[in-house]
């Protein structure tokens, strides 16, 4: 490991995203957490957020624009927020890593179309890096602006890219189901998130629409006027991501073809794992499996009377659809081992 210490900062470190982001990188061997900002809890120690911090570190946040130089930035701010202050995020920083979605999309219209809002920054659309280290794993190494892809997008694209790859999958005839965990919605408080409404619920959310098809589509490299049809069920759990995706494929495939397109794909990635067993009770990918961990299951089954392929993925929305894919981003940008400080591989029973 490198004598090298990278100064890092977050902006945004109250939320669940900065508060994983903030675990993590304190296991970072090689990455030395300056400051911490918060607009709401100026002064206040990080514990008092996380407390699973507690005696961790007496780090405390201080005002966003109390933030100085550091040599990575990482923003965890809300959508909207990054593209609005992005001049003066980037004078802190050379190198700057975005939690949002603000810098994800590469058409501007994307973005008038799925957030209904008018980019403020388009010239840095094609200037910033998907942040899948599977997908773009040399641009990542050079990237000085990148952009972490959405929870539920990361775990759809990376459960069909070999498929989508293959050229195997009808287009307009993938549909897809997440069922999340209500840490995706954030710390902010809502009335869906409100315990009497969502305890013990299986709320259908997002039946369509969703925002993160953007990415899909886009990752997938799926022309213009194809569609990725998905759906968001919101469950009575705190973490985790469970998708289900029903590919009709173009042409008669074996389950044997299928998996070498996944070892093709992923046999040497450190952090995807092949679901897909015989006998016990783990047979395909469950997100209590991955709580805490960045890795990502990925795992399918062949209906042998019909074109249907059922591929399914399991992710922690916090860590591998959030900030693991930022300290792995880290990594590859400053030429460190990119397991460094993702290495826990969960916990059973949970």
């Amino acid at each position: 490991m490198s004598d090298v210490r990278i100064r890092a900062s977050i902006l945004g470190a109250s939320g669940y995203g900065g508060g994983e982001l903030l675990r993590l990188l304190l296991g970072h061997p090689t990455v030395e957490i300056v400051q911490i900002a918060s607009a709401r809890h100026e002064g206040e120690p990080a514990w008092r957020l996380h407390p699973n911090l507690r005696g961790v570190t007496d780090l405390r946040f201080c005002a966003p624009d109390a933030i100085d130089s550091c040599d990575v930035l990482v923003s965890c701010l809300p959508h909207g927020m990054a593209m609005l202050q992005i001049d003066r995020i980037r004078g802190l920083a050379p190198r700057i890593i975005d939690l949002s979605a603000d810098f994800r999309l590469k058409d501007p219209a994307d973005y008038r179309r799925w957030y209904d809002i008018d980019h403020a920054r388009p010239d840095l659309l094609s200037k910033s890096v998907y942040g899948l280290a599977e997908l773009h794993r040399e641009e990542l190494r050079t990237a000085d602006l990148i952009a972490c892809g959405g929870c539920n997008a990361t775990a759809v694209i990376l459960a069909l890219q070999p498929i989508f790859r293959a050229g195997l999958a009808k287009i307009d005839r993938t549909v897809v189901e997440v069922k999340v965990g209500t840490s995706e919605g954030g710390r902010a408080f809502s009335q869906g998130s409100h315990h009497p409404e969502r305890s013990g619920s299986i709320r259908t959310y997002r039946p369509i629409g969703h925002r993160h098809v953007a990415e899909m589509c886009q990752e997938l490299e799926l022309p213009d006027n194809a569609q990725l049809h998905f759906t968001a069920t919101a469950l009575d759990m705190v973490r985790g991501i469970h998708c289900v995706a029903h590919v009709f494929c173009t042409r008669e495939v074996s389950e044997r073809e299928i998996w070498g397109l996944y070892r093709s794909a992923y046999g040497d990635e450190p952090f995807i794992r092949i679901v897909n067993d015989r006998r016990g009770i783990h047979r395909l990918p469950d997100p209590r499996r991955v709580t805490g961990t960045h890795f990502c299951d990925i795992g399918f089954t062949k209906d042998p009377n019909s074109s249907r392929l059922v591929v399914f993925s399991a992710i922690d929305n916090l860590v591998r659809g959030a900030a693991g894919q930022a300290v792995q981003a880290l990594n590859l940008m400053h030429d460190f081992p990119e397991t460094t400080g993702l290495e826990f591989p969960g916990l059973h029973p949970l």
